[in-house]
C-alpha cells in the first residue's frame, strides 16, 4: 500500500499532504498521531473523506497525494472533517485557471 497509515485511522497517501484519508467511519474524539503529535477528531468523519492534519485559512491549498487538490473557502482546524463545506475542488476548474492567468 502506498502511504502511511497513521494510527489504524487515516492513510497519509505523501509527506506533504495537509489531511488524511479515513480509512473506516470514524467517530468525534478519534486521535491521529502525526510527527509526535496527536490530532483529534473535532467530528464524525466518514470512510474515505479528509481529515486536515494542519490549520487553514480560506484560500489555502489543500494537499492530497502530494498535489494541491482543492482550496480552503472557510477556516478549517486540525482534526476536521474536510469537505465540500469548507473546501473547493481546483481539480478541472478551467474558469479558476482563466481567472489565476494560465492558459485554461
Amino acid at each position: 500500500m502506498k502511504g502511511t497509515v497513521l494510527g489504524d485511522a487515516g492513510l497519509h497517501m505523501a509527506a506533504r499532504d495537509n489531511v488524511v484519508t479515513a480509512i473506516d467511519d470514524l467517530e468525534a474524539g478519534t486521535k491521529i498521531p502525526r510527527d509526535g503529535e496527536t490530532v483529534e477528531l473535532a467530528e464524525a468523519v466518514p470512510f474515505g473523506h479528509k481529515i486536515a492534519l494542519v490549520a487553514m485559512e480560506p484560500g489555502d491549498a489543500v494537499v492530497k497525494y502530494g498535489e494541491t487538490i482543492g482550496e480552503a473557502v472557510e477556516p478549517i482546524a486540525p482534526g476536521e472533517w474536510v469537505h465540500t463545506h469548507n473546501c473547493e475542488s481546483r481539480r478541472g476548474r478551467g474558469d479558476r485557471a482563466a481567472s489565476d492567468g494560465e492558459v485554461a
